[in-house]
Order: structure tokens, then sequence, then C-alpha cells
């Protein structure tokens, strides 16, 4: 574990930080689509991400999701950070998009190096700050943004994160994470495709205009 550290977050910590991450963080190796964190859970563990990509989810009182952003290599998620510090029941859903690798992080670890390393406290405000404006920008999104334009954005978004300018996500699923319906999605997916933004496949979408 310690080379995955040293790659991912040396240029972050000094080498007695990764050390104690070595020592008491777990590893784990997690596929696409595993639910990392659920609503209404107590958190006792943050993750540090080494590869792959998680996307975090909100859920309305009927069960019906919303896409907040997603966490990539050297991130962390700030909700589950303030549930960590507060000791809270997470408010927040976290899903693999990709396969993904992380590490651990025992919760009564993080006040700890707070006090103690200076590199620990700078990481936890910029993560604050980074998952604050993504979630400024997600309202934006939704409050501003007509929905072809939130599913374009969606779309370049989710291809960035896999790497990859072609996506394997079905209609629905979208739908899903736009909180919307799969026939409404269908019809502006479609509508891309003849303005060439994209191509559509079975079960896959090609991103032309990224």
């Amino acid at each position: 574990m310690i080379n995955e550290l040293k790659e991912n977050y040396g240029y972050l910590f000094e080498d007695s930080l990764l050390m104690e991450i070595n020592s008491v963080g777990t590893f784990k190796e997690i596929p696409e689509g595993f639910q990392l964190i659920d609503i209404g859970n107590y958190i006792k563990s943050m993750p540090l991400l080494v590869s792959g990509a998680v996307k975090i989810l909100r859920e309305d009182d009927k069960g019906d999701e919303l896409l907040l952003y997603f966490i990539e290599r050297g991130d962390t998620c700030a909700m589950t950070l303030s549930c960590c510090m507060g000791q809270k029941k997470s408010e927040i859903r976290a899903v693999a998009e990709t396969p993904t690798k992380l590490i651990m992080i025992p919760i009564e670890k993080m006040g700890e190096w707070m006090g103690k390393y200076k590199s620990w406290q700078n990481f936890i405000l910029q993560s604050y700050h980074d998952r604050m404006t993504e979630l400024l920008e997600a309202i934006d999104t939704i409050a501003f943004l007509k929905m072809d334009e939130r599913l374009f954005k969606y779309l370049k978004d989710k291809a960035m994160v896999n790497h990859n300018d072609v996506i394997q996500v079905t209609h629905q699923e979208i739908a899903f994470d736009l909180h919307t319906s799969r026939v409404v999605i269908s019809r502006l997916l479609k509508t891309l495709e003849n303005e060439g933004k994209i191509k559509l496949h079975r079960n896959s979408i090609k991103i032309l205009d990224i």
C-alpha cells in the first residue's frame, strides 16, 4: 500500500504521515457499481481514493436520486468528513463509478492528524473547498441550465472521470442520476445526436464534442 500512497499522495504529505496512513489505513478494491456509503449509515472511516472514481448522490423522500459530484484519485469527500467528525449519519450515497482502489482511514485519526500535520490540515481544508465548489456548480446546473444542457454536461463529466469518450450507460441510469424520466432523457439524447454532439449506441454513448 505504501507505493500507492507515495504515488498518489507523496506530493501532499510528508513521509511520517504517509507511514501512519500505511499503518492504520485499510486498502480496498471495489468494483464498478459497489455502494461504499449509504444514506443513514454511521461512517467509521474516511476514503482516500488511489484510483478510479466515486459518484456522490442525494436522495429525496420518494427515493429518487440526484447526482451531486464525482470524486477521483487524490480526493476525499467533504460530506464524509463532516459526518465522520460529527459522528452523524451519512446524508449521501457513494457508489463506485468505475473499478476503484481506496484507503479507508479510521475517524479517530482525522482529528489527531489535524493538529499533528499541517499537510493533513491543508488537505482537509482544500477538500472542503473543492467539494463546496462542486456543490455550488451542481446547484447552478439545476437552477440555471436547461435539461439538455444539464444532460450534455453530465455526459462530459462522466467521460472525464472515466477517461474515455465512450461511456457505458443506459438511458434509465442517466434518468436516475439527473432526477428525471427515461423518456425525457431518450428524447434529449436523440436531439444531442442530431446536433452532432454525441453518437448513440446500444447501452453506450460516444461524446463527439468535448
